[in-house]
């Protein structure tokens, strides 16, 4: 048979160990303890927040010696582009639509679904555009001096 620890007797070797060994305070080493890892935490903080610091600086001066002024468009180039690109994809839609209607084989319904949704979706996203800007026009015109 398997030899069986008697566990009564390792649990009293264990409290004599124990109580042979000198056990300091341990509130007050845990309060040490504390007060050091608090005392590294505020260190490594303070360390990282002045390299956050250097480079907020470094980023801040290098964007700023950087920025392009001719490669930025105006907002009406910008407008207009998205308008464009609304257009071209109800241009696209209806041909697709079209061609499918007319038997093309080349062209599948799901193809032609997506289109359509891809047109109507871009549509209405133009027109909330169009509506936050005329409320965003009216707001300015009724703002008094």
């Amino acid at each position: 048979m398997v030899d069986r620890v008697d566990i009564q007797g390792v649990l009293e070797q264990m409290r004599s160990l124990r109580s042979q060994v000198n056990v300091p305070d341990s509130s007050s080493t845990n309060n040490q303890f504390a007060n050091t890892i608090e005392q590294v935490r505020q260190q490594m903080n303070a360390a990282e927040a002045t390299d956050s610091l250097r480079a907020i600086n470094t980023d801040t001066v290098s964007a700023v010696s950087q920025t392009p002024t001719a490669d930025v468009p105006s907002f009406g180039e910008m407008l207009g582009s998205a308008i464009n690109n609304v257009n071209d994809n109800q241009q696209t839609a209806n041909d697709l639509a079209t061609r499918y209607e007319m038997g093309d084989p080349e062209v599948d319904l799901p193809e032609v679904m997506i289109a359509l949704q891809k047109s109507s979706v871009s549509f209405q996203a133009m027109t909330q555009v169009r509506n936050k800007m005329v409320e965003a026009y009216k707001e300015i015109i009724n703002m008094t001096l």
